[in-house]
């Protein structure tokens, strides 16, 4: 893939995920004057052990340990951004829906994927997992979601271990991601499942805009 298109399917989902951070105009401000920093994270997937996860599985709840994980489709992108929308409305950040065409653009990227978890009949979970490396070596989760009824039950957890089960089966080395340094609970949740801290990036506005 061209480095140009590269760029831009980063800050497309960057857009998408960060975007509820970006609204408030103290945060603006900070964006324009001096960015925004960001916290990255990863866990190497040789930790990644069945005794590792069973220790994770122990903090799950017994029926959301049975959660149905499934690869989106274009049919379940409504579904993904319900649960999106709800997923924030209990978090102290600033907020703003996604846009359905942002979405349908990211989902539409082959190396890009959409997790989705249903429990209980209902989708309550989603993450969204894509590449980088010379050789797709690093997965990346660009951004995990889940809704009220279903936080601080574990459900976060199964969708994380969803994540990294699927890039094992792609032969990833490393999975990582980025946390914005002032969201403790995302800090404390990515850090609960092993993730580890090896540098930080700043972000300017022109890397939350989408540039067609």
């Amino acid at each position: 893939m061209p480095e140009s298109r590269i760029n831009l399917k980063k800050k497309r989902i960057r857009s998408f995920f960060f975007e509820q951070i970006t609204k408030e105009d103290e945060v603006q401000e900070d964006i324009l004057v001096t960015g925004l920093e960001y916290i990255q994270m990863r866990l190497p997937v040789e930790k990644i052990t069945k005794e590792y996860e069973d220790k994770l599985k122990e903090k799950v709840e017994r029926n959301i340990l049975h959660a149905k994980i499934r690869e989106a489709t274009e049919a379940d992108l409504e579904s993904v951004m319900y649960v999106y929308n709800r997923s924030w409305m209990t978090s102290h950040e600033p907020y703003s829906p996604i846009d359905s065409d942002s979405l349908k653009k990211i989902f539409d990227y082959p190396e890009t994927v959409i997790l989705v978890a249903r429990v209980y009949g209902t989708d309550g979970g989603f993450v969204i997992l894509d590449y980088e490396g010379e050789n797709m070596e690093h997965g990346i989760i660009a951004g995990l979601g889940v809704i009220p009824r279903y936080q601080r039950k574990g459900l976060g957890t199964v969708v994380g271990m969803a994540a990294w089960d699927f890039f094992k089966k792609n032969n990833v080395k490393e999975l990582r991601c980025e946390v914005y340094k002032d969201n403790k609970v995302s800090y404390d949740f990515i850090k609960s499942l092993g993730f580890e801290e090896y540098g930080t990036k700043t972000y300017k506005s022109e890397d939350f805009h989408q540039e067609e």
